[in-house]
C-alpha cells in the first residue's frame, strides 16, 4: 500500500507523463495500486494520487456490489465522448468527505494499452464512464473541485 496524497498537495494539480517502460516496475506500482484503492474503500486510482506523475489508473466500478473486476489503464486517450451528459456526485480519494456533484458524458470510447503494452479499445456506460473520466482528470492535473457543482 502507498499513501494517498491529499488535497490541497500542488503533486495533484500536475500533469503525468506518459508511461514508456512496460515493467517489472510498473507491474508492481499496479498492484501497489489497487491494494492502496480496496484498503480506501475507492473504485478508482490515477497513479499521481499515491506520488507518480505517471499516465496511469486502475479502476473497479462493480467490486462493491458483487465480484473484483479489476482494470488497469495506462497511457488512455478518449476516442469519443456522447453529447448527453449525466450529473451524478462524486467522491475522491484525495479530497476526502468533500463530495461534488459533476455533469459528464453519459458514454466514453478509450484507447489504452495494459500493464504489458498491448493496445486495448472499449465504451464504456454509466458509473464506469463517470469513473474513467474522474480518473483520466487527475492525469490533467484536474480534480472535481475544477468542474463548477451541477445540479
Amino acid at each position: 500500500m502507498r499513501p494517498i496524497v491529499l488535497y490541497p498537495d500542488p503533486l495533484l494539480a500536475q500533469v503525468s507523463e506518459p508511461v514508456g517502460h512496460f515493467d517489472a516496475a510498473l507491474a508492481a506500482l499496479v498492484a501497489d495500486m489497487f491494494d492502496t484503492m480496496y484498503a480506501a474503500l475507492g473504485r478508482g486510482l490515477a497513479a499521481v494520487q499515491v506520488g507518480v506523475l505517471s499516465r496511469l489508473f486502475v479502476m473497479d466500478a462493480t467490486w462493491k456490489d458483487g465480484e473484483r473486476s479489476p482494470q488497469v489503464f495506462v497511457n488512455p486517450v478518449f476516442a469519443d465522448q456522447s453529447e448527453e451528459h449525466v450529473t451524478r456526485e462524486e467522491g475522491c480519494l484525495s479530497i476526502p468527505d468533500r463530495p461534488r456533484r459533476v455533469a459528464r458524458p453519459s458514454e466514453v470510447t478509450l484507447r489504452w494499452q495494459d500493464v504489458h503494452g498491448a493496445a486495448q479499445e472499449g465504451t464504456f456506460t454509466g458509473f464506469e464512464a463517470a469513473c474513467i473520466q474522474h480518473e483520466f482528470a487527475h492525469l490533467d492535473g484536474r480534480l472535481i473541485l475544477d468542474h463548477p457543482e451541477a445540479s
